[in-house]
C-alpha cells in the first residue's frame, strides 16, 4: 500500500460459489489518476469494480480509502450508513445503463438536486441554479431542466447521470462501461466531455471498459484482466503499444485486425 494513494486494494478475492470472480487483486489509485481495467466478458473486471466500490463484499482482502481528513478507512469496516454517506459525497458511480443511476420518475433538475440535498444543501434557488449550471456543463439545454429523463435520448441520459454524480464534487468516480450501447458519434462526444471533466475537476477514476480506444483516451494506467486475475499492468500507452502478456497481445491484435 502506497502512503500517498487515494485508494488501496490489497489481495482482493470474490467468489460466486465455486467460481472465482477475481483473485488476489491489488493496486493503488492516486489523486487525479485514471485507472482503466480491460478484458473480455467474464474476465472479472466488473466484479472487481463492484467489490472496490463497496457494492460487493469480498471473501478476502481489503479496500482502504484516504478521506478528506487525511485518515485511511477500511471500506468494509465501515457501517452501512457510513459507507452510503461516502458513496453519495466523496464517491460516485456511473453505470453503463444510465437508467440504473437516475430516478426516471423525477425531472432532470431534481435528479441533480437530490444529490446536493444528500450532502446538506437546502436552499431551493441555489440547488436549481447548480442544476442549471451542471446541465450546461454536460451539454444539455437548460430549458430541459423540468423534463423527465424518459424524454431524453441515450446519450443525454448518460450525460445527465454524469451531472448527477459530479455535482457534489466527489474525489473518486467509478465508471462501468460509460460509453457502452451508444452510437459511435455519441460515444465520441461523451468521451470528449468525460476527458474534459476529469481533467478540469482533478478526479480520480477507476473505469471498466472492453473498448481499448476508450481506455487509451481516458486512462493514465491500465490493468488487463483474464480469468479473474490481473495479467498485466502499466502505463496505458506502454500496455497497448507493447503488450507483454500473451492475453494482452491477443486483445490488442484483435482490435487491430477489425
Amino acid at each position: 500500500m502506497a502512503m500517498n494513494s487515494l485508494l488501496s486494494v490489497e489481495n482482493l478475492t470474490v467468489k460466486y460459489g465455486d467460481r472465482v470472480g477475481c483473485r488476489n487483486v491489488g493496486f493503488d489509485l492516486f489523486p487525479g489518476e485514471v485507472l482503466g481495467v480491460v478484458g473480455e466478458s467474464g474476465s472479472g473486471k466488473s466484479t472487481l469494480l463492484n467489490a472496490v466500490s463497496g457494492q460487493l463484499p469480498p471473501h478476502s482482502g481489503r479496500v482502504s480509502y484516504k478521506t478528506r481528513l487525511n485518515d485511511r478507512c477500511d471500506i468494509y469496516g465501515m457501517t452501512e450508513p457510513e459507507r452510503r454517506f461516502l458513496m453519495r459525497t466523496d464517491w460516485a458511480f456511473v453505470h453503463q445503463n444510465p437508467r440504473d443511476g437516475l430516478r426516471m420518475s423525477v425531472s432532470a433538475g431534481a435528479n441533480i438536486g437530490e444529490r446536493l440535498m444528500g450532502v446538506g444543501w437546502r436552499h431551493y434557488g441555489e440547488i436549481r441554479e447548480a442544476g442549471l449550471n451542471w446541465l450546461e456543463k454536460v451539454e444539455i439545454d437548460d430549458d430541459r431542466v423540468d423534463d423527465l429523463p424518459s424524454t431524453f435520448s441515450g446519450g443525454m441520459l448518460q450525460r445527465l447521470q454524469i451531472a448527477r454524480n459530479l455535482v457534489s464534487k466527489p474525489r473518486l468516480v467509478f465508471m462501468d462501461e460509460p460509453t457502452g450501447g451508444l452510437d459511435v458519434s455519441v460515444q465520441a462526444r461523451l468521451l470528449d466531455l468525460l476527458r474534459g471533466l476529469v481533467s478540469d475537476l482533478g478526479l480520480s477514476v477507476m473505469i471498466v471498459t472492453h473498448d481499448l480506444a476508450v481506455a487509451r483516451l481516458l486512462s493514465h494506467r491500465l490493468m488487463v484482466m483474464q480469468g479473474g486475475q490481473v495479467v498485466e499492468s502499466g502505463l496505458t500507452d506502454q500496455v497497448l503499444d507493447d503488450p507483454q502478456h500473451p492475453y494482452s497481445q491477443l486483445l490488442v491484435s484483435s482490435i487491430l485486425q477489425v
